[in-house]
């Protein structure tokens, strides 16, 4: 793909004016795409579950996350005026623009955030100087989402915002009581903070994104929706609500301590859950703490902070790939891949990652702008902490990032839902795959999952043309929290008659680029089974696929053998072992599974290092090693040294009668 001038790759993103000058170079492209009237803005044909205005509506609203932020903070951008411009068309009821007013459970009610928040935070530039016709029409924009049926998550944030944006301009729209409402609900579905245990420090801060039977903590519960959201209106409401904003202020504090182990050395994001066409909008808890001003907790401090944001903003400075040839977002996560996608990703939809260039909001004489850039505060906490909200054993050794998850699960019919939640680990740098099948392992992407078959004798009984995964873990908890013998343990049902008992143990000082799995399998009916690893890169150093599917040739850096299969390539190293264990031989056969392509959501040609095996009737035991050690500016380099420290099991979980 060429591209021209576009500022946001190969920028260093060390000061504040690097900041800008991404952040634009983000807004500038839409240009050409902008309707005469400006509230139009076409880049794509894919379609949603939401009409075409709304998708229209989508991409002229999500810039403003980032346009109201630098205005806010003193900047100036001169393409402002065709927001301007386009809030009050795209308001207007006569005009062949205009967006429609809201109906029960609309898109329209999400774009009523961003729309919101650039009136609350820079009325003088959105909305005072409009005529009065426009003003009018826009208040009666922002007040068709009050009183209608809206889903309940996140999205009552977004018409708390509406009532914001219209209390600001002191529109007699404003619905304190609604607002009220919404906040006092939203309430509900905050998680309590757990009790510290030993040098593992309490959490607090968590939020679902909704009622209890919602078992989803992802990105959402923080940068996509509902951190930013709080201290958004503890900055805009401080004086009417002073007790409330100070509450959110505190969760925020609270929540960073969780927060940083979601981001490696070099600030990538551990990709996890949906939405993550989002891409750098996962940064935007940190980077909104400057707009509001949350004094970070010891240990960490506004370099501290700094940091996370500029290096994550740096992770995506090299990723051409996520641009279209004419500079505007595509639909994916480090390429264009719809493979990905929720159903409600319009061309558009990425730009909520404009939600990370809110620190512009922050003037630049903010110590968030002023501190030096601090590293990833490894020397003052810990590199493994078990979270009990979300179920995640958070991992930071051998220069990788990962986390280890057991206990989340979609809450209605998601596209690739499993994938996105009931993996058992999901990595900075190797990502997750998200299926374009189920008929057979490439399709399958069955990367950090156990993938079960039928193979029962007779066709009657047997259904075995598709595999099965983890969809939905039962009694999912956090043992040892606290202690050298935390882990996690949940069971699994993929058939009536076959349960799996799952033990994920994080890395051993000894290993720290290896964790453990242990299974155990009581079945009613004969089983074959595939363990994959996590995928890599699926090219080797001779530039072609490391394993070719169709003629099974093999670059060097591909090996598979009983026992263990490992891949190395670009991407790094990764692989699995076979621990032989209660009357297991260890003999499963090692395969490098060609993962159909665009499965992966970093790699778009991924290879996946797997164990193949039978499981007959009765009880089975499977305890797998697994290996990943990422690379570094694209080399891999002394990973034999760690391959040799294959860990066992550690004695303290041989004790424990259950094994």
């Amino acid at each position: 793909m060429l591209l021209g001038t576009n500022d946001f790759l190969d920028n260093p993103y060390q000061t504040r004016e690097d900041v800008v000058r991404g952040c634009i170079a983000l807004l500038d492209p839409l240009a050409s795409h902008t309707s005469r009237g400006g509230a139009i803005i076409d880049i794509g044909s894919s379609a949603t579950h939401y009409d075409t205005k709304a998708v229209a509506l989508e991409t002229f609203a999500r810039p403003l996350w980032a346009l109201a932020s630098l205005l806010y903070g003193g900047g100036n951008y001169n393409g402002a005026e065709r927001w301007i411009r386009g809030l009050a068309s795209g308001t207007d009821p006569e005009s062949g623009e205009y967006w429609g007013a809201s109906a029960d459970k609309d898109q329209r009610m999400v774009e009523m955030s961003p729309l919101s928040y650039a009136i609350a935070m820079a009325p003088d530039v959105f909305y005072n100087n409009q005529t009065l016709k426009a003003k009018e029409n826009i208040c009666a924009f922002l007040q068709s989402c009050i009183g209608k049926r809206m889903p309940d998550t996140n999205w009552l944030w977004f018409r708390t915002f509406a009532n914001l944006a219209l209390r600001t301009v002191g529109s007699a729209f404003h619905n304190p009581e609604q607002m009220e409402k919404d906040l006092q609900r939203l309430e509900e579905f905050q998680l309590p903070p757990h009790a510290a245990t030993g040098s593992d420090t309490g959490s607090a801060g968590w939020s679902r994104d909704g009622p209890e039977d919602v078992k989803q903590l992802d990105y959402y519960s923080s940068s996509f929706a509902i951190q930013p959201a709080q201290m958004i209106y503890a900055k805009l409401a401080a004086k009417e609500d002073p007790v409330r904003a100070e509450k959110y202020k505190q969760r925020a504090k609270d929540f960073i301590l969780d927060f940083v182990y979601y981001f490696s050395d070099e600030g990538a994001a551990i990709p996890f859950g949906r939405s993550m066409i989002y891409r750098f909008a996962v940064i935007a808890t940190a980077s909104t703490m400057a707009m509001a001003n949350v004094e970070p907790p010891a240990p960490l401090t506004w370099g501290h902070i700094k940091g996370l944001v500029l290096r994550h903003l740096r992770y995506w400075s090299d990723a051409k790939d996520i641009f279209r040839s004419d500079s505007t977002l595509n639909i994916g996560y480090r390429f264009d891949c719809v493979n990905m996608t929720e159903n409600y990703n319009a061309p558009g939809s990425p730009y909520w990652c404009m939600k990370a260039f809110i620190c512009l909001a922050a003037p630049p004489d903010h110590p968030f702008w002023t501190s030096e850039e601090l590293p990833w505060p490894k020397d003052s906490i810990p590199p493994i902490k078990a979270i009990p909200d979300p179920s995640h054993i958070m991992c930071r050794q051998g220069g990788h990032t990962f986390l280890l998850s057991s206990g989340q699960a979609p809450h209605y019919a998601m596209r690739h839902g499993p994938a996105k939640y009931c993996k058992f680990s999901y990595s900075s740098a190797f990502g997750f795959c998200c299926p374009t099948g189920d008929m057979d392992l490439g399709q399958l992407g069955g990367d950090s999952m156990l993938a079960l078959k039928d193979a029962s004798d007779g066709v009657e009984e047997c259904d075995g043309e598709t595999w099965r995964v983890r969809r939905h873990p039962i009694g999912a908890r956090i043992e040892g929290r606290g202690t050298d013998q935390v882990h996690l343990r949940s069971n699994w049902r993929p058939w009536k008659d076959v349960e799996v008992e799952t033990w994920l143990l994080p890395p051993q000082e000894a290993s720290p680029n290896w964790y453990l799995r242990i299974h155990k399998i009581t079945s009613g009916r004969k089983l074959l089974s595939s363990e994959g690893g996590w995928t890599n890169y699926g090219q080797g150093a001779d530039g072609r696929a490391l394993i070719q599917a169709f003629s099974g040739l093999m670059s060097a850096g591909g090996d598979q053998e009983e026992g263990w299969a490992r891949a190395v390539t670009a991407g790094g190293a990764v692989g699995l072992v076979d621990v032989p264990y209660k009357g297991s031989d260890g003999k499963r056969l090692g395969q490098l599974v060609q993962i159909d392509p665009n499965a992966n959501v970093i790699f778009s040609r991924g290879i996946l290092p797997s164990l193949l095996g039978e499981i007959e009737r009765g009880e089975s035991w499977i305890v797998t090693a697994i290996f990943g050690k990422p690379s570094k500016d694209g080399k891999t380099e002394a990973w034999e040294e760690e391959w040799k420290k294959v860990p066992q099991l550690p004695a303290w979980i041989l004790q424990q009668s259950v094994l």
